[in-house]
C-alpha cells in the first residue's frame, strides 16, 4: 500500500482466518485478526483492542484510499478539540457501468441533497454525522466511549458521531482532500437493497437519535411516495384533480431527467459513446426515481417500527 504517510499499521478483520501474502514494507505493519461472523461495529471495536496508533482510520472492505488520504486527514487533528475526521467516498473510475450509474445517483443533488459532500469533494467544515467507510477517530475518544458499542448496521457511525458531539462536546471535521474510493453496488437490485437498509435505519433513528436524524430532508422521499399514492386515489374521484396530478408527475420526471443528466461528470460522459451516454442517462434517471420510492417506503417502515431486529436489548 503506497500511502504517503511515515508510519501506520493495517488491521484486517475477516470472519475467517486466511493466508495472504502481503509485500514487506518497512514503515507498515499488518495484522490479520479473524473475528467470526460478527457485525462491522463489533469488528471495529475489536480493532480498538489491537491498534497501537493514536488515530484509528476506518475504511470498508470495498474501498481503498487515495495516496494522500492519511496525510490530509491527520492535519485536522492538530486541533485538540477535533475528535474525528471524515472525507468523501468517491466512485472509482474502474467500476462497471452499472456501478458508476449507482455512484452518480448517490452524488446527485436530487437524491442526497445537502449530503452530496459524502460522495464528492465539497467545502471543508464541521459535521455531526458521517459514514464509517471513511472516518478517522482518536483512539482515546473511542476508548472513552467504549467503541461503537452497538449492533446497528448500517447506523453504527450515526451513534458514534452523536456520542462524540453530544457526550464529549468534541468536533467532527469534513476534510474534502481525505479521499477514499468506494466501489458501488450496481443498479438496480443491489443498489436498491442498500438504499432500503439505509432508509429503514434512518427512519428508526428519527425516534432513537433525533438530534441528527430528525431532519426534513430525510422525510422528503416518504412525502413524495405518500403524494403519489394519495394522489392516485383522489384521481378516481376527481377529474379536475387528475390534470394537476399528472402535471406534477410530469414536472417531477422532467426535473429528475435534467438533474440526472447534469449529475453525470464530464470526465465520465466524455468517455462514453452516444449510445452509452443515452443508456447512462436513462439508468441514472430510473435509479433516482426508484431510490426515492424505495427510500420513502423503508424510511416510513423504520419510523413505524418499535424495534429493529439487530437492536441490543439491555
Amino acid at each position: 500500500m503506497e500511502l504517503d504517510y511515515p508510519d501506520f499499521e493495517i488491521l484486517i478483520l475477516p470472519d475467517k482466518s486466511f493466508i495472504k501474502y502481503i509485500p514487506h514494507n518497512e514503515k507498515t505493519s499488518y495484522k490479520i485478526i479473524p473475528t467470526g461472523p460478527v457485525s462491522p461495529a463489533d469488528k471495529r471495536d475489536m480493532a480498538l483492542e489491537h491498534a497501537e496508533g493514536e488515530i484509528l482510520a476506518f475504511i470498508d472492505d470495498d474501498a481503498y484510499p487515495a495516496k494522500d488520504w492519511l496525510k490530509n486527514a491527520v492535519e485536522n487533528f492538530k486541533d485538540a478539540n477535533v475528535a474525528a475526521v471524515g472525507g468523501p467516498a468517491i466512485t472509482p473510475p474502474e467500476d462497471s457501468f452499472s456501478q458508476v450509474a449507482s455512484g452518480i445517483v448517490y452524488s446527485s443533488m436530487i437524491v442526497s441533497g445537502n449530503f452530496t459532500y459524502r460522495y464528492l469533494p465539497k467545502k471543508r467544515g464541521e459535521i455531526d454525522d458521517y459514514p464509517s467507510c471513511n472516518l478517522l477517530v482518536r483512539k482515546s475518544v473511542m476508548t472513552e466511549l467504549g467503541g461503537f458499542n452497538t449492533e446497528f448496521w448500517p447506523g453504527e457511525d450515526t451513534k458514534l458521531c452523536l456520542d462524540i458531539v453530544k457526550k464529549l462536546k468534541k468536533k467532527i471535521i469534513y476534510e474534502p482532500t481525505a479521499i477514499v474510493y468506494h466501489h458501488r453496488r450496481p443498479l438496480f437490485s443491489a443498489h436498491l437493497d442498500q438504499i432500503s437498509s439505509y432508509a429503514l435505519h434512518r427512519g428508526y433513528f428519527v425516534k432513537r437519535y433525533p438530534e441528527t436524524s430528525l431532519k426534513l430532508a430525510y422525510f422528503l422521499p416518504t412525502i413524495l411516495l405518500a403524494s403519489l399514492v394519495g394522489g392516485a386515489v383522489i384521481v378516481f374521484y376527481s377529474a379536475i384533480f387528475a390534470n394537476i396530478y399528472f402535471t406534477c408527475i410530469a414536472f417531477y420526471l422532467s426535473l429528475v431527467a435534467i438533474l440526472g443528466v447534469f449529475s453525470i461528470p464530464e470526465k465520465i460522459s466524455a468517455g462514453l459513446t452516444l449510445r452509452k451516454k443515452i443508456g447512462m442517462m436513462a439508468m441514472v434517471s430510473a435509479g433516482i426515481v426508484l431510490s426515492h420510492l424505495y427510500y420513502g417506503f423503508y424510511f416510513l417502515f423504520g419510523l413505524l417500527s418499535p424495534k429493529l431486529k439487530e437492536e441490543n436489548i439491555v
